[in-house]
């Protein structure tokens, strides 16, 4: 290649976003060559065609890939690497739960004081309920809270509640043995979204409660007697305030308009729908999904509507996930108005509750600023310790 080709390794580092002492390192390392090195001044040249190496070793070291498994993904062909990538990512995230359950447990032995029963769960229903509430979590830096699960334990019911700024998830479960327990948390949701899995597998998990995390003992049933021989998993408590959510379900004021429709049918409409959102014209003379674009004819959408005429819209981001954990065969939607927060749950089972908030239908996608479920509810905003409402 003639020299006006190749380009000088400072060049070569902006184009690939490495710095001059990386690209030295990679190539000392044999994961990134030179294509050419100046015999008297040692500098090093590039080719064009080496940015994307480059970019990619960049990437892979960012997701924090050892150098060994870096350069094998680099000469794998598409399908390997993405292989690759898989086993780190799986390891990457094995070794943070790990990390995590040995913080909470750690931080518990600190406090030197021992742990409260507080309730049992059968384990499938209660990894199930972790799930589909945990939907309604976000990842925002500075506001961790919005990442929890609320905990409710009382002697008739344990309560699980999540919400971010666009949706609020509850569900109560009946205990599956007697308590005379009150004790409430909110509990690192990732945490608990990795122990889901293993909680899953235990018939039953009696739930204990320390300073700082949750213990989940989970046993295995042999015959009348309950052997408890797996490992417990902790799961840390967060510190900051939770939302005031039982607050916002009571000023939300009586449905206006309610919707029951097959879940099934639902969910294939909101699968199948083109946009980024979804409107529904609800009228006397059935319901139907307006198109994203003028020009397209609507869709109908069989279901049965009580109340006041409405056309409402949905992000299908907040939308699709109330419906997909919905229990039962139908779901009941209570609405209230375009811009007041609309109840989503099972038409006969009421033990799951989801609310979401609606979009303007002028508004560009993702502007919602002026629809925050804790502020467009009669007034009221769900406190929140350090955060937006509190």
């Amino acid at each position: 290649m003639p020299p006006s080709e190749l380009m000088p390794i400072g060049v070569f580092a902006r184009r690939s976003g490495l710095t001059s002492s990386a690209l030295r390192f990679y190539a000392d390392s044999g994961l990134l060559r030179p294509a050419e090195t100046d015999p008297v001044s040692g500098y090093r040249y590039y080719r064009p065609d080496q940015v994307a190496r480059a970019v990619a070793l960049r990437r892979l070291r960012a997701i924090g890939m050892p150098l060994t498994a870096v350069g094998a993904a680099l000469d794998a062909g598409p399908d390997d690497a993405s292989r690759l990538i898989d086993e780190h990512l799986a390891k990457v995230l094995g070794d943070a739960a790990a990390a995590r359950r040995e913080a909470a447990l750690l931080k518990s032995s600190l406090a030197d004081v021992p742990s409260r029963p507080i309730a049992a769960l059968k384990g499938p229903v209660l990894a199930d309920a972790v799930e589909q509430v945990l939907t309604a979590t976000v990842r925002e830096p500075g506001l961790p809270v919005l990442g929890g699960l609320r905990l409710e334990v009382t002697p008739e019911a344990v309560t699980l509640t999540a919400t971010d700024r666009y949706r609020l998830s509850t569900r109560t479960l009946v205990p599956a043995e007697p308590t005379t327990a009150t004790w409430a948390g909110t509990v690192d949701g990732e945490a608990l979204r990795a122990a889901a899995a293993e909680i899953r597998r235990s018939p039953l998990v009696r739930i204990e409660a320390t300073p700082h995390a949750i213990r989940l003992r989970r046993t295995a049933r042999t015959g009348q007697e309950d052997q408890e021989d797996q490992e417990d998993l902790y799961c840390g408590l967060l510190t900051e305030e939770f939302p005031d959510y039982r607050l916002m379900l009571a000023s939300l004021g009586e449905a206006t308009t309610r919707v029951t429709v097959s879940k099934d049918v639902f969910l294939r409409t909101l699968e199948e729908h083109p946009g980024e959102r979804i409107t529904l014209r609800l009228t006397d003379h059935g319901t139907h999904v307006l198109p994203p674009r003028d020009g397209h004819p609507e869709s109908p959408l069989p279901a049965t509507v009580t109340g006041r005429p409405l056309s409402i819209s949905f992000e299908l981001t907040t939308l699709h996930p109330a419906v997909s954990t919905a229990l039962g065969p139908d779901v009941m939607l209570d609405l209230r108005g375009t811009d007041r927060p609309a109840t989503i749950r099972s038409a006969d089972r009421g033990d799951l509750t989801t609310v979401a908030m609606p979009v303007k239908q002028e508004d560009p996608p993702h502007d919602r600023h002026s629809h925050d479920p804790r502020s467009d509810h009669g007034g009221h905003r769900p406190r929140r310790h350090g955060g937006p409402g509190g």
